[in-house]
Order: structure tokens, then C-alpha cells, then sequence
């Protein structure tokens, strides 16, 4: 029997070969119809014997393309209009309000691609831009959906009659590649020195790699932006683009050709292998080996290293020219801005670093970073989420209003949410500079853009001095709702495990506005999305100097000194005081006493700075979280004492830092190594947090707990507070697909608001 259907299809299912799927899956089955792009999907009109229709329907969802992910199949009665054959048609855009196709992120090339690439007898050897429709750049060239060429930064490159066959033919794997090319007809890669002189050669990726190889530091263009790259085994490199770049400290990330070459250098477990070989390809976090096969300037004071392997063709390139063990590649930017996307800005702002550039011609509409991710004892740990998976959805419990969540100040990203989805953007970074708040502006069109959403909620950061908060109060003809940070970060963390559930929420981080304006980031709250109480926190410290104490760890170990023994602190003997201009110290003092320009904090990333800078290992930090990352590192796993803990029982329970500092001191006052006293530190923070935990489920009944705050991207307080609360019959709730700091934030803010709306 003879029936006619319409499957509307809906999920990422463009850009990534769904239509020739479909187009070669009705041949299978010897039905008839069209398959087409539309601003919701797909739509499959189709038509044939019953039994085949089932079978189709049943292998769309088994035997889909790798890339692509179905969300909903909607199916609808047809009447039967006698096709003859089955077709790929046209895109469809009739109704332009009503964009909602996901938008494919980009992803590396893939293995047939990279095996033409290096094959002398295929037409695209050695070509830089090879792609295919399972493979290839996508997010930072689209700039409206549906996604078709015309609607990409491909649009001025017309396809030459090989690349167009193929474009037009189902049965190629290159059907309805938009950013289809070759060297006839695509893209091109120049070579320029630091004053925009072209460098004549045949070949600008080999004399890329040469001048590599010699030594210098060359700003090399990619899918989301420019990276630095320099050889990592050239220590005389790596310390000269430390030096131009101004960032003495801050890891570099590094690229090898293959896990064997990782291997020699790093320790890479099966986990580990199948993130870094994902289609993603995020940099990785590896523990280091001891070898003296890179510089040491890499990574100083870390015990890992950030490694990705090629995800272009030009990267492959660059190793196959060269036989490069490693490179650095790290993002190139100005300090505080965003990475650096545009072929103009990059030789006006990254010449001072740069001796030559390998550029080339095709726009990037989007700039987009590089992931960031590491393996932990309990979980997969995002740290940055950006190239390879923004900006796919975060797939929500219930269906939401339009809304657009700002973000934080600090590692900024924005999120919309459409029914049931969150488009939580790309890593935009801190919003300190004009270009990284344009980028914010930029990013927030855009996502409205494809996702064709005009929101009705605006939420934002209350701290009043975020220009996310500020670019959020000037927006009209929306509801505004300011959300607390904290409250954000633990509902960013339930909303990612699919609950609305309370939860006991155990914030860690470095700094958010509380209720009483003071600095949070040491707390205990319970919450639901539609509200948020404080049960616990760190006692409040003094930061002198504001802001300057998150940049100079000693003002918050002078700050907890002063607070854990009065005006006598400067009796304590111990080395860090004695290292100190006494100046320096009689002001700081008189600033806490006095209460001059130092705000109250419990935050825990300030007490790991304060400890930090009182074992003597940083009084300045050059990059966030530097102090605490350091007294991580040092830390002995051998130990599993701990110092005195307290708590001051009010409504709100209170956990003094007195006893812990005055253990410290004692520790160091008996000459007890600072690895040991830096374990004992961390063991402290988990015991409490752990049985204040213990104790609220008690009061409460709420077994479950949540954990956020860019603390946990500690190793030791993550795994050892999962481990504790487990013990404990706690069900745990971490971040998996975004990062437990102020990234994952703009997700918070939304669900936030979407529930205070409800209540309205």
C-alpha cells in the first residue's frame, strides 16, 4: 500500500551531510519524494509502500551522520503527489521568523579528508582548506541559517566545475559541503613578515615551517582566529615570545602530530586519548613527564601541560613540512583581549610579537578559541568551552521564554534559550577591554541572529559595575532581572544534570556580589532555580586594596594574618613578613583597620591566594588563579592530616580562618615543608565543607549537592570533595558540558530568570 509522509526533523542536521543521508537511505528503500534545508531543520516528503516508510524512519535515527544530532522528528499525513524519483531540493525560507535549525560548531578534519591531503595523486594534495560534509569549519563562518554557502564567509569564492560537481552530486561526500574548495577555486595562504612585506615563495606553509625551525615566532591564522607558533623545543623561541608577549607565567598551549609524539612528553591515559582525538579536538590538560625535550618555559610551576592535536589541514601541514615534535600554539591576542581573528587587526596588534604572518583569505565571522578540558578522578572537567562545541545546546529540563543571560565580567560567555534548548556561546574572556566587550556585542547579535530570538528576559549579573550587567540595563522592551552570582553558578550546575530539585550548593570561587555587598565565594547555599539561602561561608577577610589584592596575593596574606592575630601578626617570625617592605605592611594594616578601600570578602580564592603568599611562594600573580594553581602543584598527596576546624554556629554558620592561619604559622614556625602544610590546607577545606554539608542534610532532608565556582577546577578539592560527599551517600552534581567558573554563569542567569517569571 502506497502512503505519502512529511517528516519535519529538527536538531543539528545541517552542514553535516543529513540531506544525501536521507537522499541515499529513500534509494535504499525505493522511495520517492525531496528532502530540503529549512529555518527549523529538514523537511522529508515522502512516498512509497508502508513497510519501506517504517524501515526509513527507523535508520534515520539509527544510521544518522556523525555530526549531526535529531532533537525531535515531527511526522505528518501527506497527500500523494506521484513523485517520480526521489530528489534533493532547494532550502526553504518562507517563514523567516521561525529560524530554528541548531547551527553546527566546528570540527577537525577528518580521516578521508586528511588522507587526500596527503596523497600526491589526489586533486587537493596539500591543499589548506580541504573539508567535507562530515568534517571542517562551520560556526565562525556562518552568518545566518539556513546554513548554505550564500550564507557564509565561502560566498565570494565560486566554486570551479570539479568542486561544483561534487557539490551537486548526493552520492559525493562532498554534496552540499558549503565551504567546499580547492586550489583552483578556494581560499589562499599568503606569507608576510611583521611589517606586511610578502615573502615570495612556491610554497608558504613549507617556508612557514622553515623559518619555525629557525626560530622565529610566526602568527599563523586558523579556523577561530590566530595563533602564535613557535617551536617548543627552541628554548631561545619560547622565552622570546614570553617576553614579547608580555606573559611571564601563563602556560602555552602545544600541538603534536600524534599521540606517540604526546607520549614522549606527557602522560596521556585512555580517557585522556579519546578527548584529544575527539572531533572537537580541545586542548587537553596532560601531566607532565620529566624530560628535557621541551623548553622550560612552556609551563613553569604547573604540573601539566595543555596539548591538542592538528585540527586543520594547515596544521598538518605545517608538521608534514617540518616534522615538528611539538609546537607552541597558543592563542594570539593582547593581554586581556580576545583572540585576534582579522587578517588587518592581526598585523596592527601582534607585529610587536610576531617576526612573519601565514595568513589567508577567508573571513572569520565569528572569533572562537580553544577548548579547554581535562580528565578528573569523578568527572569530565570543562575549563574553557568554545571551538568544537559552541554553540551546540544545552538541552534543558522544560521549555523556557526567550531569553538572553549576559554573563559575568570574567571569562565572559552569553546564553539564549529557545523552548527547550540553551545556545550558550563561545568563550568570549573578560570583559576589561573594548575588544572583548565588542566581541560580547558582537556574539549576543549573532546568536540572536541564528537562533532567530528576540528576547522577552534579559538577565544579568547584579554587581552593578560589570558592563554586562550595564550592557543589560540599557536594552529596552524586555523584562530585566539581575541574578546574584552565586545563586547562577550552583543553577548552572542543576540545570546541566536536568533538575529543578533543591540542592545544597557549595560555591567556590573568587569573587561575587553577595546580598549584603559584601565578596562572596566561599558559600553554602540551598537552592532551587526560584530562589537561593545562605546556610554557610568563609569568614569574612578585608581586601585591601580592592582589586590590587587580586593581583597581589601578599595584601590577603598580610589581610588573614591581621585577622587571625590582631595587631600582633607582626610577631608571627615568619619568613614571608620578613620579605616585605615593612612600609608596605604598616599601610596595609592601617587600610584593614581603618577600613580604607578594602570591601569584605569570603571567598575562598582569596583565602588560597592569602595562604599562598604566606608559604612564601607568590607575592604577585600575573594571570587569574595563578597563586592557588601553584599551591596546588606543590601539594603532597601523601598527607591526609588537617588543621583545627571551627565553625561559628548563627543563622548563617560562619567558618573562621583564624585557626587555619594560626596552624599554618605553626607549621612554618617548625620548619614543616610547604607541600605538606599546602596538603594539610586543602585537606581543611574539604573536611569542612564536607560536614557543614553532612549537617544541612540532617536540618533539611536534601541529599543532593552541587558543586560550582571556578574552585573546583582544583584537582584536590574537586576529587577530594566528591570522594567525602559520596562516603556520605550524597548524590553529587557537577559540571560536565560547561566550566564550573564564571563560563558557565549566562546558563544560571537564564534558568534563574525563566523561574522568577514563573512565579510573576
Amino acid at each position: 500500500m502506497i502512503e505519502a509522509k512529511v517528516f519535519e526533523i529538527s536538531g543539528i542536521v545541517q552542514g553535516v551531510g543529513f540531506r544525501p543521508f536521507i537522499y541515499r537511505l529513500a534509494k535504499q528503500y525505493f522511495l520517492s519524494g525531496e528532502v530540503s534545508n529549512t529555518e527549523a531543520g529538514v523537511c522529508v516528503k515522502i512516498e512509497g509502500e508502508k513497510e519501506n516508510i517504517d524501515r526509513f524512519y527507523k535508520d534515520i535515527a539509527q544510521k544518522k551522520p556523525p555530526l549531526s544530532l535529531i532533537t525531535n522528528v515531527s511526522i505528518f499525513p501527506a497527500e500523494i503527489k506521484g513523485f517520480k524519483n526521489f530528489l534533493i531540493a532547494e532550502s526553504t525560507n518562507k517563514n523567516k521568523n521561525s529560524k530554528t535549525a541548531l547551527i553546527p560548531q566546528d570540527v577537525s578534519i577528518c580521516s578521508d579528508c586528511l588522507t587526500e591531503l596527503l596523497n600526491p595523486q589526489n586533486r587537493r594534495y596539500k591543499y589548506p582548506f580541504i573539508n567535507c560534509t562530515n568534517c571542517g569549519p562551520r560556526y565562525t563562518i556562518i552568518k545566518d541559517v539556513p546554513y548554505d554557502r550564500r550564507f557564509t564567509t565561502m560566498k565570494p569564492f565560486k566554486m570551479c566545475d570539479s568542486c561544483f560537481a561534487e557539490y551537486q552530486n548526493p552520492e559525493d561526500r562532498r554534496f552540499h559541503a558549503e565551504p567546499n574548495a580547492c586550489h583552483v577555486c578556494g581560499p589562499n595562504v599568503l606569507l608576510f613578515d611583521n611589517r606586511k612585506k610578502p615573502i615570495k615563495t612556491q610554497d608558504p606553509i613549507a617556508e612557514c615551517a622553515n623559518l619555525i625551525k629557525k626560530g622565529y615566532i610566526v602568527a599563523v591564522k586558523g579556523i577561530g582566529g590566530f595563533h602564535f607558533v613557535a617551536d617548543a623545543q627552541n628554548n631561545k623561541a619560547v622565552f622570546t615570545l614570553r617576553e614579547k608577549k608580555k606573559r611571564p607565567d601563563k602556560p602555552f598551549a602545544l600541538m603534536s602530530r600524534d599521540i606517540e609524539d604526546i607520549e614522549k612528553f606527557a602522560r596521556i591515559n585512555n580517557d585522556e586519548k579519546n578527548l584529544i582525538e575527539s572531533l572537537a579536538r580541545p586542548i587537553v590538560l596532560l601531566k607532565k613527564k620529566q624530560t628535557d625535550l621541551l623548553s622550560e618555559h612552556i609551563a613553569p610551576n604547573n604540573n601539566y601541560f595543555g596539548v591538542m592535536l592538528p585540527y586543520t589541514p594547515l596544521h598538518y601541514l605545517l608538521f608534514e613540512r617540518q616534522n615538528f615534535t611539538v609546537l607552541i600554539m597558543t592563542s594570539a591576542n593582547i593581554s586581556g583581549e580576545p583572540i585576534i581573528s582579522d587578517n588587518n587587526k592581526a598585523f596592527e596588534k601582534l607585529s610587536g610579537v610576531a617576526d612573519f604572518f601565514l595568513i589567508h583569505d577567508r573571513k572569520i565571522h565569528i572569533q572562537c578559541d580553544d577548548s579547554i578540558l581535562k580528565k578528573n578522578q569523578y568527572n569530565l572537567e570543562t575549563i574553557r568551552r568554545s571551538r568544537g562545541f559552541a554553540p551546540s545546546p544545552i538541552f534543558l529540563n522544560k521549555k523556557t521564554a526567550l531569553i538572553l543571560a549576559c554573563g559575568a565580567e570574567l571569562k565572559n560567555t552569553i546564553c539564549i534559550t529557545k523552548k527547550n534548548k540553551a545556545f550558550v556561546s563561545q568563550y568570549i574572556g573578560d570583559l576589561k577591554s573594548f575588544a572583548a566587550y565588542k566581541l560580547f556585542e558582537k556574539t549576543i547579535s549573532h546568536l540572536k541572529k541564528i537562533t532567530d530570538v528576540k528576547p522577552q528576559i534579559i538577565a544579568f549579573d547584579k554587581h552593578p559595575d560589570y558592563l554586562s550587567s550595564r550592557y543589560a540595563k540599557a536594552l529596552k522592551n524586555a523584562e530585566l532581572i539581575g541574578v546574584w552570582h552565586h545563586h547562577a553558578h550552583i543553577i548552572s550546575c542543576i540545570a546541566e544534570n536536568k533538575t529543578d530539585e533543591p540542592v545544597i550548593g557549595i560555591a567556590l570561587d573568587g569573587t561575587g556580589l553577595g546580598t549584603d555587598n559584601n565578596i562572596w565565594g566561599g558559600e553554602i547555599i540551598i537552592a532551587t532555580p526560584a530562589s537561593f539561602t545562605r546556610k554557610a561561608h568563609l569568614s569574612y577577610a578585608a581586601m585591601p586594596g580592592a582589586d590590587a589584592a587580586t593581583k597581589e596575593p601578599w595584601r590577603m596574606g598580610i589581610s588573614y594574618l591581621y585577622g587571625a592575630y590582631g595587631e600582633d601578626f607582626l610577631n608571627c617570625n615568619i619568613d614571608f613578613l620578613k620579605n616585605i617592605d615593612p612600609q608596605k605592611i604598616r599601610i596595609i594594616a592601617e587600610m584593614i583597620q581603618k577600613k580604607i578601600n578594602s570591601p569584605l570578602t569570603s571567598s575562598a580564592g582569596r583565602l588560597f591566594d592569602g595562604v599562598c603568599a604566606i608559604l612564601g611562594l607568590k607575592n604577585k600573580i600575573t594571570f587569574e588563579a595563578q597563586a592557588a594553581m601553584e599551591l596546588e602543584n606543590i601539594a603532597n598527596p601523601k598527607i591526609t592530616d588537617f588543621y583545627k576546624c571551627e565553625r561559628i554556629k548563627k543563622e548563617v554558620c560562619q567558618i573562621p580562618f583564624a585557626p587555619i592561619i594560626k596552624g599554618i604559622v605553626s607549621d612554618l614556625r617548625q620548619k614543616i615543608p610547604v607541600s605538606d602544610i599546602s596538603a594539610k590546607f586543602h585537606n581543611t577545606i574539604i573536611k569542612i565543607f564536607a560536614e557543614l554539608c553532612i549537617e544541612i542534610k540532617k536540618e533539611t532532608k536534601i541529599n543532593k549537592v552541587a558543586l560550582s565556582g571556578g574552585v573546583f577546577h582544583n584537582s584536590i578539592i574537586s576529587n577530594g570533595l566528591i570522594s567525602r560527599l559520596k562516603n556520605a551517600k550524597f548524590e553529587v552534581l557537577t559540571h560536565k558540558q560547561l566550566p564550573a567558573n564564571d563560563g558557565g554563569i549566562s546558563l544560571g542567569q537564564a534558568v534563574i530568570a525563566a523561574a522568577v517569571m514563573k512565579k510573576k
